[in-house]
């Protein structure tokens, strides 16, 4: 092991994901970087995921620095994130979920961005998104570009988090995870870019794992999740403005993906920013018919 490399903490929260478990973990074991931690918890699955996560548990003792397991009911990802961040020793902290994985080269890219750009306190990349058969679909990846507080509490940023690194001192400043928060990641985007500026790199650097699911209720927690993260920041001057954004941002995914309340959600949409609905349907009516 390279005893000068800072020190990385790479924590896998688990819960039911025994399909997927061991390639996470093993996109881990494949980093080109070699000071790792790594620290495994699974939250109470239900399923195999914990005989599947003691297959590999010999190969993972002997590649990382240190090698961290446990298992115990549910508590829910963020009291998982929290515990494992009380285990971490590591300057940099990247939580990666159960179902997705990393490329080769993400640790030993970002460490080495981190090293040289002091004033970041995390940074991030794009992705290639999989289905639940490793199949590859689309790249999502945005422009390499720096995002401060109020770029994120405006919903303005490209922050995906199976690429995160974060500095470690950063993120314990935050206080850590807040248990009572449904979308846990931009709630601690947040909090990261008050301490300092975040930065997104314009390299792929993750597979991020695409289920099928039920939208509906999907899209109905994340609705009241936008709303319920900002309800945190009510002393930002952008709050006001953040809250109508949300509002607006949440009717058209409705109107986009759902098949309820058309005409309302239209209405409102215009309501709330007659202009910014005027420039989103013009554009889908150019990608629909050009």
């Amino acid at each position: 092991m390279n005893s000068n490399q800072p020190l990385v903490s790479v924590v896998i929260p688990c819960y039911n994901h025994e399909k997927f478990v061991k390639d996470s973990i093993k996109s881990v074991i494949a980093q080109t970087y070699e000071n790792i931690e790594l620290i495994v918890i699974d939250d109470g699955s239900s399923d195999n995921s914990v005989s599947k996560i003691k297959e590999i548990i010999e190969i993972c003792g002997q590649r990382f620095v240190r090698f961290e397991f446990r298992h115990r009911t549910n508590r829910g990802l963020s009291d998982t994130l929290n515990e494992a961040l009380e285990w971490s020793r590591g300057e940099y902290f990247s939580a990666l979920a159960s179902d997705d994985q990393i490329f080769s080269n993400k640790t030993s890219l970002q460490v080495n961005y981190l090293e040289v750009h002091r004033n970041y306190s995390a940074v991030f990349g794009g992705v290639q998104l999989i289905d639940e058969n490793n199949k590859k679909l689309e790249q999502v990846v945005s422009k390499a570009r720096s995002y401060n507080f109020d770029d994120i509490i405006m919903h303005k940023h490209s922050l995906l988090a199976p690429t995160q690194m974060i500095r470690m001192n950063s993120i314990r400043k935050t206080g850590g995870y807040n248990p009572n928060v449904f979308i846990e990641d931009w709630y601690m985007w947040l909090l990261l870019s008050k301490e300092a500026d975040v930065y997104n790199m314009n390299e792929v650097v993750a597979f991020y794992r695409k289920h099928d699911s039920n939208i509906s209720k999907d899209f109905r927690k994340m609705n009241s999740g936008r709303l319920e993260v900002l309800s945190f920041f009510p002393d930002s001057s952008l709050y006001n403005e953040a809250v109508n954004n949300i509002k607006w941002h949440n009717t058209y995914q409705e109107l986009m993906y759902l098949n309820n309340n058309k005409l309302l959600n239209m209405v409102k949409l215009v309501v709330l920013d007659p202009m910014k609905t005027s420039r989103n349907l013009i554009r889908k009516v150019f990608e629909r018919y050009l």
